[in-house]
């Protein structure tokens, strides 16, 4: 008997093999309109509706999220479009469930670690760090433990995986180095995980740019897996995996530079290049390095997927 799309993305999480083909989901899928026709509401629009309307809304966007995973075959239903408040996502995690059972895993985007800061504070954040630590501890540390009751939230309403998506790294490196690194995010990070694991659910941890040098300590904190593997950040996929493959399952990492503007035969060679060097053993999520974001030639993400029907396949 096939396994399901979740019980595949299950396998990889624990670094197996799955019965088939290498499972595949994305972050954010922002080219709904494009392939279907269909956008997700926003968080306003079920504002100003009736109740009625609510909840008729409510339903087409659980009901988007089921027809984008069966078109794509995704494994993990990401909840990262709107509508993105928790009065707003807790029905309509439940609504999928109610219409989808166990078919896909679901995800939610919940973090609550130190990211790059923006260019408007960064300034703001460096003083901090290095004039007032503790109080940015003090901060980090309420951070986190309002990320952990999110997440107690969101597995209550049926939610089985988070996706933690505060960026570290530039594409030369992280913002903060490996020292600091180790004092500001990975006892937060360690700590947010090890309570999502606790309640049951898998944790998947994104983030983009050169994370080589904090990558033993990212793998510390015992995520289930690490997103994105970031090629535009020079970060080598087939190294990766024969570092840690044994140790954390490993998703990305086809070039969203490549798929932006490179043409079919470009993106053929560069999938294949990812289902290569990821593939072996198991523990590998096949997706791009980011999402596939509003703009990026929807017929250069589907020839993508086409390599992944072709070569993505497990001998058994």
């Amino acid at each position: 008997m096939r396994l399901t799309p979740r019980e595949r993305a299950i396998a990889a999480l624990n670094l197996r093999e799955p019965d088939d083909i290498v499972p595949t989901f994305e972050l954010q899928f922002q080219l709904s309109e494009a392939l279907l026709g269909k956008k997700h509401v926003s968080d306003e629009q079920i504002d100003q509706a009736s109740p009625t309307e609510r909840d008729r809304l409510l339903h087409e966007n659980a009901e988007l999220y089921i027809e984008e995973a069966e078109t794509l075959d995704y494994s993990l239903i990401n909840l990262s479009m709107s509508p993105s408040r928790l009065e707003y996502l807790v029905p309509t995690i439940r609504i999928i469930r109610q219409l989808a059972g166990d078919k896909y895993m679901l995800t939610a985007h919940v973090d609550g670690t130190m990211a790059i800061p923006n260019g408007q504070n960064m300034m703001d954040v460096a003083i901090r760090l290095s004039e007032r630590p503790q109080e940015v501890h003090a901060d980090l540390q309420k951070s986190a433990q309002n990320a952990i009751e999110c997440a107690k939230r969101l597995v209550d309403a049926g939610v089985d995986c988070f996706a933690m998506c505060a960026d570290y790294c530039f594409n030369d490196g992280p913002f903060l180095s490996p020292r600091m690194f180790r004092e500001f995010v990975t006892p937060y990070l360690a700590q947010v995980i090890a309570e999502m694991r606790e309640m049951g659910a898998y944790t998947i941890k994104h983030t983009d740019g050169n994370i080589m040098p904090i990558l033993d300590q990212l793998v510390e904190c015992r995520p289930h897996a690490i997103h994105s593997i970031d090629p535009q950040a020079g970060v080598n996929l087939k190294e990766v995996k024969s570092l840690i493959g044994n140790k954390v399952a490993l998703c990305g990492n086809v070039s969203c530079a490549i798929l932006q503007s490179g043409t079919i035969e470009d993106v053929i060679r560069d999938s294949e290049r990812a289902l290569r060097d990821g593939m072996p053993g198991g523990g590998f999520f096949f997706c791009t390095s980011n999402t596939p974001f509003l703009g990026m030639p929807l017929e250069n993400y589907l020839a993508m997927l086409e390599v992944r029907k072709r070569l993505g396949r497990y001998q058994r």
